[in-house]
């Protein structure tokens, strides 16, 4: 067990660890272009905050934590999601107060205690958006954007954009008793969870994955039949951003938010292509939230997508990200003078911005050059006791097997020279 990760979690290791770097620059850069700035909240939070921010009747709340008691006694959870420690920083620095909207974006590591499965681990990580300050629909538009041109820079195209309007609390509440209505009678044919949202939260019964239920809620009346004026006019507005942004949507009536925070704009863009868990991002408006929490009434709107399934549909649709280049020079010595020599020269280099390494095993020549092979160097040279007297080397292509011989005391010049023509 002490040589094992925990279950539910994954080490990510350097054969891997550059698509991370990958993604991550590209969702940084795509959320600077609509001029979003990065937030990073700590790993744990107050318990309080997730039960009135992700709220008690979610399974996330009821089971999923990982929740404890300090040394101190307070009751401290690990982040099961992005948006709640947002929303806190935002009401806790008064961001509020400076001229709006704020745009925010993160990635960050979370936590939940669930089955783990394709792409959903214990330990995982979310890219996250977050917009306070405008209830314009085209916001909720612009946030929709930043998802789909981040996934269309890693061409991934398959992909179907479903939105819905969830009403207002006015027009809910209506919803809800008409609901609530049409259920009553079939209550007892539903699963023990659809019996326990009844009371609390009947909107969330929609979403039942479970078969039998299903069955019984085939004529269920639905959320977008029955908004309000002013909600449907935002619908509209909202499917007309995206129509001017040329982003394809399906209207989906059946996405659902239970939580009365949450508000009109609801979306999720989903993935066929990795089995059963296949909505890769998921997002909406909530601009009950901030008050919710201890703010004033802000408006607000967001989404969030798992990075581990984000590898994982590149890695089913078959896309290949960029390995990164390897080092600029590797240097092969012989001899110990050399090998000081070597340890100066390289830091010069590093110093001048190129990255470079030498043996630190004792190698022969011939596994040196195997090395630099496997580090996949760009330029390779050999330093022993006749080039440091001579002040001469041979600097070799590792890509075309060309070499020439050029003083070792201007290498940096050189390499400075040939590299930067190359780039």
């Amino acid at each position: 067990m002490l040589t094992q990760a925990p279950r539910g979690t994954k080490d990510i290791l350097p054969s891997d660890a550059y698509k991370w770097q990958y993604v991550e620059k590209l969702f940084r850069d795509v959320c600077e272009k609509f001029g979003y700035k990065e937030i990073r909240t700590p790993g744990f939070e107050h318990t309080e905050l997730f039960k009135r921010g992700v709220g008690e009747t979610t399974d996330i709340v009821q089971k999923e934590m990982y929740s404890f008691k300090d040394n101190g006694g307070r009751e401290i959870t690990l982040k099961p999601e992005g948006t709640a420690p947002v929303v806190r920083a935002f009401i806790e620095h008064k961001l509020y107060a400076d001229t709006q909207p704020t745009k925010l974006y993160y990635i960050t590591p979370c936590f939940r205690y669930e089955r783990p499965q394709a792409g959903r681990l214990r330990a995982f990580h979310q890219f996250g958006v977050e917009v306070f300050g405008a209830d314009n629909a085209s916001i909720d538009a612009e946030v929709i954007a930043i998802a789909m041109m981040f996934y269309r820079q890693l061409s991934i195209t398959n992909l179907e954009l479903r939105i819905n309007s969830i009403g207002c609390p006015e027009c809910r509440g209506k919803y809800n008793e008409t609901l609530k209505t049409f259920l009553k009678s079939k209550l007892g044919h539903l699963c023990k969870t659809c019996q326990d949202r009844y009371e609390r939260n009947p909107m969330r019964i929609i979403d039942c994955k479970v078969e039998s239920c299903k069955e019984e809620l085939k004529d269920i009346p639905l959320m977008l039949d029955h908004i309000c004026s002013d909600c449907k006019e935002h619908f509209e507005r909202l499917k007309e951003s995206l129509e001017l942004m040329g982003i394809s949507y399906q209207v989906d009536p059946t996405i659902v938010r239970g939580l009365d925070y949450y508000r009109r704009t609801a979306f999720e863009i989903v993935s066929y292509e990795i089995g059963s868990q296949s909505t890769v991002c998921g997002g909406g408006r909530y601009d009950g939230l901030v008050e919710a929490l201890g703010g004033p009434a802000v408006p607000g709107v967001g989404f969030g997508m798992g990075i581990e399934r984000l590898l994982l549909t590149l890695e089913n649709n078959h896309i290949e990200i960029p390995r990164p280049k390897g080092l600029d020079i590797f240097i092969a010595t012989l001899g110990e003078k050399a090998g000081r020599e070597a340890t100066r020269l390289l830091y010069k280099l590093r110093m001048a911005g190129i990255s470079g390494d030498k043996d630190h095993m004792n190698r022969s020549l011939k596994a040196q050059f195997k090395y630099a092979d496997k580090l996949n160097a760009s330029y390779t040279i050999v330093i022993g006791e006749d080039e440091l007297e001579k002040d001469a080397v041979a600097l070799k292509n590792m890509k075309t097997g060309d070499q020439v011989e050029i003083k070792l005391s201007n290498i940096l010049c050189e390499l400075k020279d040939r590299l930067g023509k190359e780039e």
